[in-house]
């Protein structure tokens, strides 16, 4: 089974199309998990208004812990899928991108697939110019640690037990770069380009000042964390890892299992 993890935070103008498109995809996901963490918009009943409708799951954390990595994680923990999809539900992640993140990990030819804003044919139309640059960064800082040209994703695919095994203790926001980081070696990471775009409704929880404390506080981790070997990139613009020589209150509604074997 397939799982999109989806958290969200004062989204309501979102929900709609974004579900419209995930369930236009091939293949369709078994099941998508919103993660709210305490929207005062309506987000929430606007996601319960889908529920007869559509494979839609609501997890509602009132009192939140660890920030977008812990809404993840909640939903990874409660997701019947074995095999799983985060992305932001703002739009900036293409959900047409789906299946070029499952099929590799589904064929075993990769154990964790990026939607990649800097790898060949990606970009990030519309950015700000102090965006790209404190963007490029800390991509560029993370690189040794992770080998990949894009840790600080929020798009990507992996297998539930591999998810819950490497980020068992994540915090903040950028929970791709932990799992990378401490998958290590035993992680075969593969980056996918995408166009990845500003949000065009509700608004942007990114300011300057947030990504300057983000980036303070990531320099701390990352100065904890080993270093880890780098990636192959493929001529037609993906790139792979090189490989080794609670309390929170659900509200769910059914929807019927569709195996993927």
């Amino acid at each position: 089974m397939i799982s999109v993890i989806i958290p969200t935070l004062n989204e309501f103008e979102n929900i709609e199309p974004l579900l419209g498109r995930i369930l236009q995809c091939q293949p369709a996901p078994d099941e998508i998990v919103f993660v709210d963490d305490g929207s005062t918009d309506g987000t929430r009943e606007r996601i319960r208004a889908f529920s007869t409708s559509a494979p839609v799951r609501l997890i509602e954390r009132n009192s939140p812990v660890f920030g977008l990595s812990g809404a993840v994680i909640a939903g990874a923990r409660a997701a019947k899928g074995d095999l799983l999809v985060v992305m932001d539900a703002d739009l900036s992640h293409p959900p047409e991108k789906l299946s070029e993140l499952v099929l590799p990990i589904l064929e075993g030819t990769a154990d964790m697939v990026i939607g990649s804003r800097y790898v060949p044919g990606a970009s990030t139309p519309g950015w700000p110019v102090w965006r790209k640059i404190m963007s490029r960064i800390a991509a560029g800082i993370a690189y040794p640690l992770t080998g990949v040209h894009d840790s600080m994703c929020g798009f990507f695919a992996m297998r539930k037990t591999s998810l819950l095994e490497f980020t068992p203790a994540a915090t903040g926001f950028k929970i791709a770069f932990e799992a990378i980081v401490q998958g290590g070696k035993q992680l075969r990471v593969l980056e996918i380009p995408i166009v990845f775009r500003d949000r065009a409704r509700g608004t942007s929880k990114m300011s300057p000042s947030v990504a300057l404390r983000f980036a303070l506080r990531w320099l701390a981790a990352a100065s904890r964390m080993p270093f880890r070997r780098g990636t192959q990139v493929h001529p037609q613009g993906a790139a792979v890892s090189k490989p080794p020589s609670s309390a929170d209150l659900e509200i769910t509604a059914p929807c019927p299992p569709v195996d993927r074997r």
